[in-house]
């Protein structure tokens, strides 16, 4: 069975610690198990992101480079 299509939350352009904040901002409005793909340019965003997964008890179940910058791909915890 395929996980649904993650949901696509572009987050390009955005500093330090924008990406972050507005990450978990949208994942607690989201239920518990859904996915959530998050696009960045920061390049912070390769540690804030899962930094963040980890404190809040979310997956992060992928992490890759883009042509732009970086796609995290996260299940909500």
């Amino acid at each position: 069975m395929s996980n649904p299509a993650a949901e696509i939350y572009d987050l390009r352009g955005l500093k330090c610690p924008y990406p972050a904040i507005k990450t978990e901002k949208r994942l607690r409005g989201m239920p518990s198990g859904a996915t959530l793909a998050v696009e960045t340019t920061d390049p912070l965003a390769v540690i804030d992101i899962p930094h963040l997964c980890n404190e809040k008890g979310h997956t992060l179940l992928a992490s890759e480079k883009t042509e732009s910058g970086h796609r995290f791909t996260i299940r909500k915890g």
